[in-house]
Formats: C-alpha cells, sequence, structure tokens
C-alpha cells in the first residue's frame, strides 16, 4: 500500500514536490506555535530569566501564578486572534491573512526581546505573539486543506504538525544549550531563546508572499480564471486535464449548493448554515475534538516540563532542561511517523480511539509513581536515589508525548480543517481554532496549582479523561481519509441534491462506486 489514501482517482502527478514544498513554507506558522508553546516553560527556569524578572525570591503560589501568568497570556492572545482573523482570511483571502500574521507575530516577539526585566513587557509580548499565533493557526491548516489533492491532504496537514513538534523540540533544546554554555550573569542567556521567535515569523512572512492564492477562495469570489491558474500549478497538470476540470466542477457544484441554501453571502445567513443538519454535528465533533486534545492532558508537560520532570525526583536546571529535550524528540518522532506513515493508512477515527486508551497507560504509571514514591519531596530532603520504577517514569512521559502525537495532536488539526464545507469553512475552523486555544488557557492556567495541590492526582485526572475521549471516539467520529473536501456534506448527513447535482455519488468514482464508499465511511463511525 502507498503511503496515500487508497479509493480516490488522484493521478500520481498531483502529488508532487511543489505541493509538498507549499505545505512545508506556509508551516513555519507552525514551527512558530510549537517553538513559543515550549520555550518559555524551559526559559523561565532559566537563573537570568528569574533573576531578572523576580521569579527567584517569591512564595511557592506566588511563582506558580507569575509562571500561570507568562504562559496563559499567550493563550488569551491566540484565543481573539483565531478569532479577530477570520472576516480578514474571508473577505481578503489566505495569502494576505499570512502575511499579516507573520507581522504581528514579529511585533510581539520584538516586544519580548526588549522587555530588559519589565514582566509588563513579557506579558504584552506574549498576547501580541499569541494574536499572530491565533491567526496563523487559523489560516494555515485551512489554506493547506484547500490547496491538497485528497488522497495527501492529512499527509501534508501532518507537515504543520511536524514542524510545530519540531519547533516545540528547538524551544526545549535551545534552553538547554544556553544553561549550560551561556554565562548567567547577563540577560545574554534568556535573550537568546526569547530573540529566536523571530526567525519562523520571518520565514512566514517570506513564504507568504511568495504561496499562491488558495484556488477554492478564488472560485467562492468569482475568479474562476486565476483558480484555474493556480490549480494548475500546484497539481502540475495541463490546463484541460480531466482532473482538473472535475476538481473546478465540484467546487462549482458546492458553491451553488452552499449559495441555495444559506441564501446569502451575509453572516446571519453564514449562522443558519452552521445551524443546519449535517453541519451543526461538524461543528460540535470540532468543539469536543478540540476540548479534548488539551485535556488529554500533553500541556502540562509541553507548558510546565521542567516542573513536571522535578515532580520525578529530577533536580538542577540543567538535568530538567536535558530531560525536556528529549520530551521534543520523542514528540517529534511521533509526528513524523503519524504524517508520513499513518495518517493515510490508519485514518483518522481509528488513530484516534487507539491513541487515547495507549496513550492513558503511561499517565497511569506516572501517577501510581508519584503517589507511592513521592520522589519531587524526597529528592528536596536530598535522600533520593533512582531506581528502575523511576527511569520507567521518565519513560512514560516520552512515550505519552510519542503516542500522543501519532493519535490527538495531529489528527484534530487535520479534521478540523477538512470536514467544513467551504462557504462557512473559516467561521467554523475559527470557531474550533478558538475553542483550542480557550483551552489550552484553562489547562495552561491551572496547571501550576493542580501539580502543587493534587500531585499525583494531576496525572489520574488526565488519563481518566483519555479513556472518556477514546470511547466517545468510538461513537461519534466518522472516518474522513480519501474523501474530497465536497464530499464531507453526504458524509455528515447533510440533505441531498437533486440527482443532477452531484452529490449522490462521489464526485470523481461515479455515483454507483461513490454510494458504496459513503456507506463503508458510515460504517467506520456513528454520523
Amino acid at each position: 500500500m502507498g503511503l496515500y489514501a487508497s479509493g480516490t482517482n488522484d493521478p500520481k502527478e498531483v502529488r508532487n514536490w511543489r505541493i509538498h514544498l507549499l505545505a512545508f513554507a506556509v508551516s513555519m506558522s507552525a514551527m512558530a506555535i510549537g517553538y513559543d508553546s515550549s520555550f518559555i516553560g524551559g526559559t523561565q527556569a532559566l537563573v537570568s530569566f528569574k533573576r531578572d524578572f523576580g521569579l527567584n525570591v517569591h512564595s511557592q503560589h506566588v511563582r506558580d501564578t507569575l509562571a500561570g501568568n507568562i504562559v496563559s497570556t499567550f493563550q488569551a492572545g491566540t484565543f481573539f486572534g483565531s478569532l479577530l482573523t477570520f472576516p480578514i482570511a474571508e473577505r481578503y483571502g489566505r495569502k494576505k491573512g499570512m502575511v499579516l500574521s507573520s507581522i504581528v507575530f514579529c511585533v510581539g516577539a520584538a516586544i519580548m526581546t526588549s522587555s530588559d526585566g519589565r514582566l509588563s513587557m513579557i506579558y504584552a509580548g506574549r498576547a501580541i505573539t499569541g494574536l499572530g499565533i491565533g491567526c496563523a493557526s487559523l489560516i494555515v491548516p485551512v489554506y493547506i486543506a484547500e490547496t491538497s489533492p485528497p488522497s495527501i491532504r492529512g499527509r501534508l496537514i501532518g507537515v504543520f504538525e511536524i514542524l510545530s513538534q519540531g519547533g516545540g523540540m528547538l524551544g526545549f533544546w535551545i534552553n538547554y544549550i544556553v544553561d549550560r554554555t551561556i554565562d548567567p550573569t547577563g540577560p545574554t542567556q534568556w535573550l537568546i531563546p526569547t530573540s529566536l521567535q523571530l526567525v519562523p515569523g520571518a520565514l512566514l512572512f517570506v513564504a507568504a508572499l511568495l504561496a499562491p492564492e488558495s484556488p477554492r477562495w478564488l472560485c467562492k469570489k468569482d475568479d474562476w480564471d486565476r483558480a484555474r491558474i493556480n490549480l494548475t500549478f500546484l497539481r502540475m497538470l495541463p490546463r484541460d486535464h480531466e482532473f482538473i476540470k472535475e476538481e473546478l466542477a465540484g467546487i462549482k457544484d458546492q458553491i451553488e449548493f452552499e449559495a441555495s441554501r444559506s441564501g446569502a453571502e451575509t453572516f446571519k445567513g453564514k449562522v443558519k448554515e452552521m445551524c443546519s443538519k449535517g453541519n451543526r454535528n461538524r461543528i460540535g465533533i470540532g468543539l469536543i475534538l478540540m476540548a479534548c486534545q488539551n485535556l488529554t492532558g500533553v500541556n502540562i508537560i509541553t507548558y510546565y516540563s521542567p516542573r513536571i520532570f522535578e515532580t520525578l525526583g529530577i533536580t538542577g536546571t540543567s538535568t530538567k532542561l536535558f530531560a525536556t529535550g528529549f520530551y521534543g524528540v520523542a514528540k517529534t518522532l511521533g509526528m513524523i511517523i503519524f504524517s508520513v506513515w499513518l495518517v493515510e493508512r490508519l485514518g483518522r477515527r481509528k488513530g484516534l480511539i487507539y491513541g487515547a486508551f495507549i496513550g492513558s497507560l503511561p499517565m497511569w504509571y506516572i501517577g501510581g509513581y508519584v503517589m507511592k514514591a513521592d520522589p519531587a519531596k524526597v529528592a528536596a530532603a536530598g535522600q533520593y536515589s533512582r531506581n528502575g520504577w523511576g527511569y520507567l517514569a521518565m519513560v512514560c512521559v516520552y512515550l505519552y508525548g510519542f503516542i500522543y502525537c501519532m493519535s490527538w495532536q495531529g489528527i484534530t488539526w487535520v479534521y478540523c480543517s477538512e470536514i467544513f464545507p467551504i462557504g462557512i469553512r473559516m467561521i467554523c475552523v475559527a470557531i474550533t481554532t478558538a475553542d483550542q486555544w480557550l483551552w489550552s488557557f484553562i489547562v495552561s492556567r491551572t496547571t501550576p496549582y493542580m501539580i502543587t495541590s493534587l500531585g499525583y492526582g494531576t496525572y489520574f485526572f488526565f488519563a481518566s479523561l483519555m479513556i472518556l475521549m477514546g470511547i466517545w471516539a468510538f461513537l461519534f467520529i466518522p472516518e474522513t481519509k480519501g474523501l474530497t473536501l465536497e464530499d464531507m456534506d453526504r458524509l455528515f448527513g447533510v440533505p441531498e441534491r437533486s440527482s443532477g447535482d452531484g452529490i449522490n455519488g462521489d464526485s470523481h468514482d461515479g455515483g454507483e462506486k461513490g454510494g458504496a464508499k459513503f456507506e463503508e465511511m458510515a460504517r467506520g463511525g456513528t454520523i
């Protein structure tokens, strides 16, 4: 079996180097997302940062509050950024939206770099970088989904997640390197990881300027000539190729059908369409998926990794940062395996189910180990020596990150980027993306207090939630691999069009074959 979804009629030419390069280039936004999410936890652990920003002179409760504020102002920015970007991306296009997001992100990174010991500027910089990231996290996955052929759409959105985890890994290791090599007497130690935020932001700016506009957005704006030119460029096929004609015909059919249902391209019409049969269940699934992604507990390790390893008895800033670096490696490897080999073979639904049940096992063990051994308390008393059970707990942290990235991390963004119809796609993804950042804010803001107050119960709490997520995915998630974006209406139960409109069968495979495929999809999950 090839490394792409079966059951499509995509010619091999569409799985070309150009579409892969484009996905990689615009995914510099994901590199920024991953780096900004991960580097801050390690940077807060640096001696120079704690000294310059006053994090080393307060009680544990105050330190928890400051750490939560620094991390969560970023999530607050991303929440509002993802919501406020929707009208920009809809009116001015995906390309201009990506350019804007890169500019806003770089402004925020520059403010943080020039903060000079002022927490207020760290808060402001984090909030503004969050605005840029919220914008990019909304537009880029949608842009990749709209430009991708069906057979490798999951893989290309997976590139976004690979670079997100790669950026996170870099953030972890850069903190370790500066801690080991830079004299902490000055600000240089924390300035280096803070200023490096500018690199992926600048790369996204260049990539967005060079990227072609989404053909589907151009079609929606009735610019069919440019849409055909861009689609021909991306597919690397002749202008009059049958696949190009079919894809444009499918897009046109979808746009006309949605216009007839919503009545107008007004906000009221979009709301009416969102509440209609076949769309409200998609929004519900998207909102729950984004909430569950955060409630797996992954962010308690991503944002507060040095603190987590401290609960396992690891002492010393360098040692905690070193352990954190390998957590980043495990997550990146998991995402690469998911994106290259699993997403178009195993599919979305099975990945969520297996990932939830298997991923909960390391969390159960870590909680049990902390409950029985209380390694942080023993280590603080200077009496702790690590044994095989302790090393196994560290392995479980890495295993958890690995499994999570092979399932819930990648699949959630893929699923929410592909299931919505073109007329309301951007507003629906804006809502689900904002929901993701809202839950990220909630988890990141409460985690320091949970670790202090609940201890081992924190791990049991998230492990229990993962079991419930697996049950929910089994009952309510239908499979979407191999379907075109225009095929999703039938899968999610949108009322059928007349027989001449093409929705009764797959747009590429013919009516009889398409109907069989959708029956198979329906058996893959409750719709």
